[in-house]
């Protein structure tokens, strides 16, 4: 058996948007440590290389690529300079994304465009650009991060924009993963629950939050530092080869009460 088990990654190329900071760091880190080499995307271009460093350290190869999952002209540039520098693209996780809060009734155009342009259309964008290159070798792992906000509403932070983009990622999800299983492409959706990143931290650490999460959650506490890794690496590998089309929370138990 490989090295790493029924989750060996040797071999594979991941792409990971997002991947400046936060989960998307962790996702990436928690792939090369299974064998994968890496391509991480986003828009902070030192963070990027940065990370980059420390992921080329547990043994693998990594590229860094500035990426606005917005613009199209650089996802399509992004997915090609992925494919010219390893020759192909097996696994993404989509990764990138804003969370935009404030009541429905006070939210401006501007901040639901932002954030729908952001967290869903931007998803798709990627998928589209890097599923051509997966089309081609009649293989791929395509993982969408979406929330537990996408399959539920919540009473705690007021995101209706946040809300409906992640509720799209789920059922773009589900298309993505009927259109595409022809070509050898699973498409499966991962909804976090709380997780401590450098954008949530402060919210978190709240008197206020934490009685909510002890009454909200059933494990009494948001997710740690490679709580979401192990979901993701299992989608990325062969060992979930008849899993496709499925959102799998990961959120304490949230979304079950």
């Amino acid at each position: 058996m490989a090295k790493n088990g029924i989750f060996d990654l040797t071999g594979r190329v991941a792409v990971v948007t997002g991947a400046s900071s936060g989960l998307g760091v962790q996702m990436a880190k928690a792939l090369a440590r299974q064998g994968a080499d890496i391509a991480i995307l986003a828009r902070r271009k030192e963070k990027l290389e940065a990370v980059a460093e420390e992921i080329r350290k547990i043994g693998v190869k990594c590229l860094p690529v500035q990426c606005d999952v917005t613009d199209t002209e650089a996802v399509k540039k992004a997915a090609d300079l992925v494919e010219a520098e390893f020759g192909k693209v097996d696994i993404l996780i989509n990764n990138a994304g804003s969370g935009d809060t404030g009541p429905a009734e006070e939210m401006t155009d501007e901040t639901w465009e932002h954030t729908l342009n952001v967290d869903l259309s931007g998803v798709f964008k990627v998928a589209r650009e890097f599923g051509k290159k997966m089309i081609k070798n009649k293989y791929g792992r395509i993982i969408n991060i979406a929330s537990m906000y996408g399959r539920v509403g919540n009473t705690a932070l007021p995101s209706s924009a946040y809300h409906a983009a992640k509720g799209g990622v789920v059922n773009l999800t589900r298309a993505l993963a009927a259109e595409w299983a022809k070509y050898g492409i699973t498409v499966n959706t991962i909804c976090p629950g709380y997780f401590e990143t450098e954008l949530t931290v402060d919210t978190l650490n709240t008197e206020y939050f934490t009685n909510y999460m002890k009454a909200t959650v059933p494990l009494g506490r948001y997710g740690r530092e490679g709580e979401l890794d192990s979901t993701a690496v299992y989608l990325a590998s062969d060992a979930s080869s008849y899993v496709t089309g499925v959102a799998i929370p990961v959120d304490g138990g949230y979304t079950c009460v």
